[in-house]
């Protein structure tokens, strides 16, 4: 096994050093994040830094890049206070990953990358219609991260779109039933398969294995 110091990755060039570090965490959930402005004009873009905070209340993060560097997601959240979280199968794959490039203020990305539009009962914010799980969120907090200039954006579950056959007798979702892929890095994409469930850990006592 090879060892790579902080100062060694430190010394690498900009790209190859994003890509190490982005692979390195493992794979991720990946979505698309569907807001609106206050001017009505909807907005799309991909995230794969997604992660469940709590069930009770049901709070989920994502964080957002610098302003400079992506400021319609957060700028939107801020002031309409909803959005929607997409899971990505791979039928839109491709145009999911358009969302990443940077659109000017103001254009409709669903339209732009050939995603379309959904809006639900209820919900301030558009939905990617293509998805096959999808949720709206309240905004709950926004929590700035000086160390890299990053925001944590907490928002709290409102409502859930799915088809009911995902859902175990316990609660558990299914989701590679639904076709929802996972990445790695910045631009890898792949398919989720599972492999294995257990009984809740503890001490001195082996974790049965739950039959999917």
């Amino acid at each position: 096994m090879q060892h790579f110091s902080n100062r060694q990755i430190k010394e690498w060039e900009r790209f190859y050093r994003a890509n190490f570090i982005n692979s390195l965490s493992g794979f991720k959930p990946v979505s698309l994040i569907g807001t609106v402005s206050s001017e009505g004009i909807p907005n799309l873009a991909i995230f794969s830094n997604i992660v469940h905070l709590g069930a009770d209340p049901a709070l989920i993060g994502f964080i957002n890049r610098p302003i400079e560097a992506a400021p319609h997601t957060i700028s939107n959240i801020q002031s309409v206070g909803e959005y929607s979280i997409n899971h990505i199968n791979a039928s839109i794959i491709e145009q999911s990953h358009q969302t990443s490039a940077k659109y000017a203020a103001g254009q409709d990305e669903f339209t732009a990358t050939g995603l379309t539009t959904v809006y639900k009962e209820n919900c301030k914010v558009p939905f990617v219609a293509e998805s096959n799980i999808q949720y709206a969120l309240q905004l709950v907090e926004i929590v700035p991260i000086k160390q890299n200039n990053t925001f944590l954006v907490i928002g709290e579950v409102k409502d859930v779109y799915l088809d009911a056959s995902l859902i175990q007798p316990d609660g558990f979702i299914a989701i590679e039933k639904a076709g929802s892929i996972c990445s790695l890095g910045i631009d890898g994409y792949y398919n989720a398969a599972a492999i294995a469930r257990y009984s809740y850990a503890k001490p001195g006592k082996k974790s049965a294995p739950i039959i999917f």
